[in-house]
């Protein structure tokens, strides 16, 4: 029996290790390829929608215009990417981290984001769309200018995230966190009154901490 089983196991490594390939437009629909490895990889414009990638490493890659649609990348991690418009409808996100990759373009639409870590990421020009962030870390992110308008905020960390002008329009904060990463300064407090929050609802602690950085709280419900 083991040495069936051990016979099999490099077979099985082989059909998850796509690293180094070529694969533009390649058909990965409804595969499953848990712990798969997309390393140095062309797939632009690849079909990943409805796949199994548990645990799945993206790395250095071309993943331009790929289709995530609802795909499953719980625990897996996709680093310093090419993700220009792709598209992450209704995507399984558990424990997912993204870092240092490029998301100009990119769509999430109707995610619910558990315990994501987005880490030194460009986020200004990325879409969000009926999603809820819950236990989100903003890391060293960018998210200057962006409208976050309508969405809902669980436990999440923003720390040492670039946040000037963010529009957080009618949203829902629970046991939210603003952190310079550092003591807090002038210019970090600056930032954070540019940050609109009108129409947004809030727990007591979250308004707490904002209003003690003296952020525009005057159309703020809290709960």
């Amino acid at each position: 029996m083991n040495q069936t089983m051990s016979s099999r196991s490099p077979e099985r490594h082989a059909l998850t290790n796509f690293s180094a390939s070529n694969l533009v437009k390649s058909d990965f629909a409804g595969v499953i390829a848990h712990k798969g490895q997309f390393k140095g990889s062309g797939l632009h414009g690849s079909d990943f929608s409805g796949a199994d990638l548990t645990g799945s490493t993206f790395k250095g890659s071309d993943v331009r215009e790929a289709n995530f649609d609802g795909a499953n990348l719980t625990d897996s991690s996709l680093s310093t990417l090419d993700l220009t418009n792709a598209s992450f409808n209704k995507t399984i996100l558990v424990r997912t981290n993204f870092s240092k990759s490029e998301l100009v373009g990119a769509k999430f639409t109707g995610v619910r984001l558990t315990d994501v870590t987005l880490t030194m990421t460009d986020l200004r020009n990325t879409v969000f769309e009926d999603c809820v962030f819950d236990g989100v870390d903003f890391k060293d992110s960018d998210l200057s200018g962006k409208r976050l308008d309508g969405q809902t905020f669980i436990g999440v960390k923003f720390e040492k995230a670039a946040l000037t002008d963010v529009s957080f329009k009618g949203a829902t904060f629970h046991h939210v966190s603003f952190h310079p990463g550092f003591t807090l300064t002038k210019k970090y407090y600056r930032m954070i009154k540019t940050i609109c929050f009108d129409g947004a609802t809030m727990d007591k602690l979250t308004y707490a901490l904002l209003k003690g950085m003296d952020a525009d709280l005057s159309k703020v419900t809290v709960i």
